[in-house]
């Protein structure tokens, strides 16, 4: 009985340890599942403090009748807040607002390169907004604003004004109506009246943006900028004011004692006096009455030097038909510039075209010297006056005003003059030849050493040709009429005249003869179009002897 009681108690034990032990599981696993299942809670973050914080001040008082939300402050006031410190002579702190005015000699710090300074300011700690007026003086580095209304966010770092201000940066100076400037990225953005000066320039505009840090000027609306005697004229571009280098698009217009230049994007560099035009260039000198036409051209002003190329035209428009002159390049040289002895040179080459209605020329290049006003043709030059064609080795016409004085033919000179028949021509062949012009008509012409003539008199009575008459010589002296040969003169000459219809085929076209029409430029748009002379007609290279050198 004992026995049994004994065991009873020991299954009873035994059930009691086994159901503690199922229960601890039971409450493991459970612990476990919740753990899986719910988020895990973690460290709560701690809020960011947004109060503004008074650190100091020699006097606080406290009127609730008069301003029962502000504590008054006075002497050497000091304030912190978010890494701001601000300081006044006096203050009204509103602590539940978060705001304060501050009044005398206001000022304010962020880090060691923003300030801010004012008679007056009101600081909302909230959106961090300080509206500063009276003198206000905002300072960045080497940059200050100076206004008298101000309003600065220190959350965007920026600074604006609506009732005027100026910007100093080293030694550029910036005003206008309207403007902001952001402290962080050293932008400046002024609209209405903005106005930009230093030592060597002066600019205007209604629109700018400045680069503080870069000194980069980005010009957004009509802007003109003077230098010197030059003038820039640009509604898009950028103007580096420490190089003084200006990129400039949409059409600006550089101007420069009256030598204009535009295109679609312009360079230019003060310094070097260097400028740069690209696309549809047109450069004009309206002292000189010409301009240059073409996709890219370069002037320097310091040395006169000017290039254009890609489909380069050069006009004269002095007179009054316009002569026109297209080379696959035209470069101009100047000499003694800067001195009363001043002249220039233009080259052009290759593939030379000249086109005005009186006048027209084709030659592979070409040069103009302003000293003597000579413009010399090279290589197959064929000169064209109405009726009439010049050819030679060499062409010099020489110029008066614009118009043509006097032309020189050096080397297998040939004239021709197509007659009204269109069937018969007057020639002549020599070694030289000189024509001579009054009023853009040539007048007389004179042919020197192996003279060769074939030429048909008109009938006094009805002007027609009957007759063909021969010369060979060693000078002529032709006279013009009304564009007509009048009458010759030769020293001493043997020939032969011939009825019209017994002219010997030798003597009817004289020896290197070719009537060029087909090379001949027909109009203004025809001196593009390059053709060249035919196989065979060319002139042929004489080699000379040279007089040997001195030793």
């Amino acid at each position: 009985m004992t026995q049994v009681n004994h065991t009873c108690h020991t299954l009873r034990g035994h059930r009691f340890i086994l159901g503690m032990v199922l229960c601890l599981f039971a409450f493991c696993f459970l612990q476990s599942w919740a753990v899986g299942k719910r988020p895990v809670r973690r460290a709560q973050k701690k809020t960011e403090d947004k109060r503004v914080y008074l650190v100091h001040a020699d006097q606080l008082s406290y009127d609730r009748w008069k301003n029962s939300d502000a504590q008054v402050l006075k002497g050497n006031v000091a304030f912190r807040h978010q890494g701001a410190r601000l300081f006044c002579d006096s203050a009204n702190f509103f602590e539940a607002s978060n705001s304060f005015e501050a009044f005398g000699h206001v000022k304010m710090y962020q880090g060691d390169t923003l300030s801010l300074f004012s008679d007056y300011g009101y600081y909302d700690g909230n959106e961090q907004v300080m509206k500063a007026l009276k003198n206000v003086k905002l300072k960045n580095r080497d940059a200050v604003l100076y206004t008298d209304s101000l309003y600065y966010d220190r959350i965007y770092n920026q600074g604006y004004f609506e009732e005027g201000g100026k910007l100093v940066d080293k030694q550029t100076t910036l005003t206008s109506d309207w403007g902001e400037y952001h402290t962080d990225t050293k932008m400046a953005i002024f609209y209405y009246n903005v106005k930009m000066r230093n030592k060597r320039f002066f600019m205007t505009s209604d629109t700018l943006y400045y680069n503080t840090g870069t000194s980069m000027a980005h010009i957004v609306g009509p802007t003109d900028i003077y230098q010197g005697g030059s003038h820039i004229y640009s509604e898009r571009g950028y103007y580096d004011t420490n190089k003084e280098q200006a990129r400039l698009m949409d059409r600006s217009v550089m101007d420069n004692g009256g030598k204009t230049m535009v295109g679609d994007s312009v360079y230019y560099d003060s310094k070097l006096g260097f400028s740069q035009a690209f696309r549809n260039v047109i450069y004009v000198d309206s002292v000189n009455k010409n301009m240059l036409t073409c996709n890219y051209g370069e002037y320097n002003e310091k040395t006169g030097y000017a290039m254009c190329t890609d489909s380069a035209v050069s006009i004269d428009y002095s007179q009054k038909d316009s002569l026109y002159m297209h080379a696959d390049t035209f470069k101009i040289y100047t000499y003694n510039i800067n001195t009363d002895s001043v002249f220039r040179t233009v080259h052009a080459y290759n593939k030379v075209r000249a086109y005005r209605i009186d006048l027209q020329a084709v030659c592979d290049s070409l040069v103009y010297n302003s000293q003597d006003s000579c413009m010399t043709l090279y290589r197959d030059p064929i000169v064209w006056n109405n009726n009439q064609q010049l050819v030679g080795e060499e062409i010099q016409v020489f110029m008066c005003d614009s118009t043509i004085d006097h032309a020189h033919v050096i080397n297998q000179a040939f004239s021709i003059e197509q007659l009204r028949d269109s069937v018969h021509f007057n020639q002549v062949s020599s070694r030289e030849m000189f024509a001579f012009f009054t009023a853009g008509e040539m007048t007389e012409a004179q042919a020197k050493d192996n003279v060769i003539v074939s030429f048909y008199p008109e009938d006094s009575s009805d002007s027609s040709y009957v007759l063909n008459i021969y010369l060979e010589t060693n000078e002529l002296r032709m006279f013009m009429k009304d564009q007509k040969m009048e009458r010759i003169w030769t020293p001493k000459s043997d020939g032969m005249a011939y009825p019209l219809s017994q002219i010997p085929a030798d003597k009817r076209l004289l020896p290197g003869f070719a009537w060029f029409d087909y090379v001949r430029p027909l109009d203004k748009d025809d001196i593009f179009e390059w053709r060249p002379k035919k196989s065979g007609t060319e002139l042929k290279i004489v080699k000379r002897r040279n007089l040997p050198a001195h030793e």
